[in-house]
C-alpha cells in the first residue's frame, strides 16, 4: 500500500487508527452530498408540493403550521430512518463480505433477515403483540439466528466463510417453511399485519417508533468504523492477520456481533428489507476499483441506495405507496443474477 495515498485518523499507537484512502475520501464526500441533496429535494415532494425556502422555514420552526406538521413529523422522520438505516445495512454488509470473503456474503443470503422475521411473526401471531413488541421479537430473532448459524459452521476452532453461507441458506429455507407454516396458522388479522411488516417498508414511521433503532445503530457505526484496520487485515487471512498482531477469533466475533446487531436492530424498525447489505459493499468497492471494503463508504452507499428505493416506493404509484422492500427484491434480484453471472466469467476467464 502506497501511504502517501492515505490519511490516518489516530496513530500507529493509539487505541485505534483508521487509514482512509484518498480516492475513499473524496467517494465519501460525493456520495455524502448526494444523500443531503436527495434528502432535502425528498422533503418537498408529496401530495403536498412544498418549495425549498417553506421546507427550510419548515425546519427552523417557522411558516405555515400545515408545513412545519407535513415537513418535521411526517417527512422528516422517515428519511432520516433510510438515511441511517440504509447506512446500518451497508455496514452490516461490508463486515459480512468482508470476513466471509465472499461478495454473497450478506445477512440477506446468510438467512439473518429470515431470522428476524421468524421472531416478529412469532410475536404476531401468537401473542398478538403491538409495535415495539414485533420489533423486540425481530431483533432477538434474528440475533438467536446469527448465533445458530454460527454455532452450526463452526469447525476446527472457527467459523469458515463458505461454509457459513451453506449453513445459512439452509437455515433460512427451514424458517421459510416455519414462517409459512406460521401463517397459514394465525388468525386472517394477524396474518395480513404479519404480511404487511414482512414487505420492509418505512411508511407511517414516526420519531417515536424509529428513535430507539436509530440511535442503536449510530452508536454500532461508531463502534464498527475504528474497526475498519482489523477488518481490513482478517479480510487477507486469519494466519496474516495472527501474523500482524491482530486477535483473530476476539476480533471476529466482535465484528460479527456488530454485524448482526446492525441488520437485526434496522429489520425490528422496518421489517427485513432485501439487497442494500448484499449491494451497497460491491458498488463501493467498484467504484473504488480496490479489493477492501471502506465502512463509512458503505454506510453512505448504503444510504443512498435505501432512500433512494423509497423514494420509488413512495411516488411511482402515487397515491397508492409500496413498500420499500417490493422495490429493493426487484431491483436486488436482477443485481443478484448479474454478480452471480460475472463471477462466475471471472472465474472461467
Amino acid at each position: 500500500m502506497n501511504r502517501a495515498d492515505y490519511f490516518l485518523i489516530g496513530g500507529m499507537d493509539a487505541p485505534f487508527n483508521l487509514p482512509i484512502h484518498k480516492r475513499a475520501l473524496v467517494l465519501g464526500c460525493m456520495l455524502c452530498v448526494i444523500c443531503l441533496g436527495l434528502g432535502s429535494a425528498a422533503l418537498g415532494w408529496g401530495t403536498l408540493t412544498l418549495p425549498f425556502s417553506d421546507v427550510m422555514n419548515a425546519l427552523f420552526g417557522a411558516g405555515p403550521e400545515q408545513a412545519q406538521i407535513v415537513v418535521t413529523q411526517w417527512r422528516l422522520p422517515r428519511i432520516t430512518a433510510a438515511l441511517i438505516l440504509g447506512a446500518a445495512l451497508g455496514v452490516s454488509g461490508a463486515i459480512f463480505q468482508s470476513l466471509l470473503r465472499n461478495p454473497l456474503g450478506s445477512p440477506d443470503v446468510v438467512g439473518f433477515n429470515t431470522g428476524a422475521y421468524s421472531g416478529a411473526l412469532l410475536v404476531i401471531a401468537v401473542f398478538h403483540g403491538g409495535y415495539y413488541a414485533t420489533a423486540a421479537g425481530a431483533l432477538l430473532g434474528g440475533l438467536t439466528t446469527a448465533l445458530l448459524v454460527y454455532a452450526l459452521a463452526w469447525r476446527k476452532g472457527r467459523a469458515q466463510g463458505f461454509r457459513l453461507i451453506i449453513v445459512g441458506i439452509a437455515v433460512s429455507a427451514l424458517l421459510n417453511a416455519l414462517n409459512t407454516w406460521m401463517m397459514i396458522s394465525a388468525s386472517l388479522e394477524a396474518a395480513m399485519s404479519a404480511a404487511l411488516w414482512g414487505a420492509g417498508s418505512l411508511n407511517g414511521l414516526t420519531w417515536s417508533k424509529a428513535s430507539p433503532s436509530l440511535i442503536f445503530c449510530l452508536l454500532a457505526i461508531a463502534a464498527a468504523v475504528p474497526l475498519q484496520r482489523r477488518l481490513r487485515l482478517l479480510a487477507m487471512g486469519d494466519d496474516a492477520a495472527q501474523a500482524l498482531g491482530v486477535a483473530v477469533n476476539r476480533s471476529r466475533l466482535t465484528l460479527m456481533i456488530l454485524a448482526v446487531s446492525l441488520t437485526a436492530a434496522a429489520t425490528a424498525a422496518t421489517g427485513p428489507i432485501s439487497f442494500i447489505a448484499l449491494a451497497a459493499p460491491q458498488i463501493t468497492r467498484r467504484l473504488l476499483a480496490a479489493d477492501g471494503v471502506s465502512l463509512l463508504n458503505a454506510a453512505w452507499m448504503g444510504a443512498l441506495l435505501l432512500l433512494a428505493a423509497d423514494q420509488i416506493a413512495h411516488h411511482l404509484f402515487a397515491p397508492s405507496q409500496l413498500p420499500v422492500g417490493v422495490v429493493t427484491i426487484c431491483i436486488g434480484g436482477v443485481y443478484l443474477a448479474w454478480l452471480l453471472i460475472n463471477d462466475s466469467q471471472r472465474k472461467t476467464s
